[in-house]
C-alpha cells in the first residue's frame, strides 16, 4: 500500500523505529498499538502524536486487507487502530468488529470532504474516518519503454513490439478489475458472463506479465521490466527521477481506493485511539502524512497545506473528467467467491 499502499514483507521490516510488538513497556505507560499497511504512516505523524500525548505508539504493517482482516479475526492482536478500505471497512461493520467512536461529533470532523463518507455502513462517520486515497494505475520507466504511455492497450502494444513485460498486482480485485475496466465494465460486477470476458482478458495478457506482485516498484526502477501495476504513492519514484520514470493513470479508467481509520471493538486501549483519531483530523497533521504518501488526501483544508508538486500533480489530484474514470471496490458478499474460483483460472492458467 505504504510510502506506498501494500508494499511487499521485504519492505515492510525497514519501519523497525515503530515495529509491533515492541520491547516491553511499562505497565503504567500509556500505549496505542497501530496496525496499517506497510509505509502507509509518515514516521513524523506517529512521532508528533507522541510528544503531543505523552502515548506511546507501536506499529505493526500488513499488506493486503485479507491478511489484516485474517490476524484481527483471531480475536489476540492487542491491536487498537486498522486502516481498512473502503469495502473492508464494510465487511468489518457486518462482522461487528468496529468499535463506534463518534468522531463525526469532534470538530475537527468538519475538514472531512463530505464525498469521502464512502461506507455503506458508516455513512455519517460514527465509527472511522477517511484517511487517504488514490489511483491504482501504471509505474513505468520510459527509457525502457522509449516513450510514456496513455494506459493498459497502449502499454501492452508497447511492450509486445519491443519483447518487454510488465507486472500486475498480486491482487484479486485489483486484477480482475483491469479486465473489467477493458472490458468496458464495473470493477463490480458479479455476472458471470462479464467475469469470464474479464478473466480471458487477463489471461491473454500473462505472455507479458512477468509476474503478479506488489514489489514491482524497484523493478521497474532497475529496468528488470518495463511497468508495473501500481498505486499511486509510486509517485514518490517518480519525483525522485522524473525523467525517468512515469506514472499514468490508464485512459480507459482505473480504480481508486480509500483508506478509513478504525478502531476495534477488541482494541485494548480505545481512549486512546480515539485520540489518535481526533490528532488525524487536523489539517496540518495530514499535510504532514500526505507530504511524505504522495497519495489524496480526505482533509480538505490540509491540501492547501501540501508541498507544491503534490498539490499540481495532476496524477494524486486528478481533475474532474480522469475522476470521473475511477472506480471504488464495494463488498461483494458471497459473491466474492466468484473472484476467487476466476482468480485461480488466472493464476493456474499456461
Amino acid at each position: 500500500m505504504k510510502t506506498i499502499r501494500s508494499l511487499g514483507r521485504a519492505l515492510l521490516v525497514c519501519i523497525a523505529a515503530f515495529a509491533f510488538p515492541a520491547a516491553a513497556v511499562g505497565a503504567e505507560e500509556p500505549v496505542l498499538n497501530v496496525y496499517n499497511w506497510g509505509e502507509y504512516i509518515n514516521p513524523e505523524v506517529l512521532k508528533k502524536f507522541e510528544t503531543d500525548t505523552g502515548i506511546k505508539v507501536n506499529l505493526d504493517v500488513y499488506a493486503s486487507n485479507e491478511e489484516m482482516l485474517a490476524k484481527v479475526q483471531t480475536g489476540a492482536t492487542g491491536y487498537d487502530i486498522v486502516f481498512p478500505s473502503v469495502h473492508m471497512h464494510d465487511i468489518m461493520s457486518k462482522l461487528d468488529l468496529l468499535h463506534k467512536t463518534d468522531i463525526n461529533q469532534h470538530p475537527g470532523f468538519k475538514n472531512i470532504e463530505p464525498a469521502f463518507l464512502r461506507s455503506k455502513t458508516d455513512p455519517k462517520g460514527e465509527y472511522c474516518l477517511p484517511y487517504a486515497w488514490g489511483s491504482v494505475g501504471i509505474q513505468y520507466n520510459r527509457e525502457i519503454l522509449g516513450k510514456d504511455i496513455t494506459g493498459w492497450r497502449d502499454l501492452v502494444e508497447t511492450v509486445k513490439a519491443k519483447g518487454l513485460k510488465f507486472t500486475l498486482l498480486d491482487d484479486v480485485r485489483e486484477v480482475i478489475g483491469v479486465g473489467l475496466i477493458l472490458n468496458g465494465k464495473s470493477v463490480n460486477s458479479v455476472d458471470p458472463e462479464e467475469l469470464k470476458m474479464a478473466t480471458q482478458t487477463i489471461i491473454d495478457l500473462k505472455p507479458y506479465v512477468a509476474a503478479f506482485t506488489y514489489e514491482s516498484r524497484p523493478m521497474v526502477e532497475a529496468g528488470d521490466v518495463a511497468a508495473g501495476h501500481f498505486f499511486v504513492g509510486a509517485m514518490i519514484d517518480v519525483f525522485r527521477e522524473p525523467k525517468k520514470l512515469g506514472y499514468v493513470i490508464p485512459e480507459e479508467g482505473a480504480t481508486m481506493y480509500q483508506e478509513d481509520i478504525c478502531v476495534l471493538k477488541s482494541a485494548p486501549h480505545k481512549e486512546n485511539a480515539v485520540k489518535f483519531m481526533e490528532f488525524y483530523t487536523q489539517p496540518e497533521v495530514a499535510a504532514l502524512n500526505i507530504a511524505q504518501q504522495t497519495n489524496g488526501t480526505p482533509n480538505l483544508p490540509a491540501r492547501s497545506l501540501t508541498p507544491d508538486h503534490i498539490k499540481n500533480s495532476k496524477e494524486i489530484n486528478p481533475p474532474p473528467d480522469v475522476m470521473a474514470k475511477l472506480q471504488i471496490f464495494v463488498d461483494l458478499g458471497d459473491d466474492i467467491r466468484k473472484y476467487d474460483r476466476v482468480w485461480t483460472q488466472i493464476k493456474t492458467a499456461q
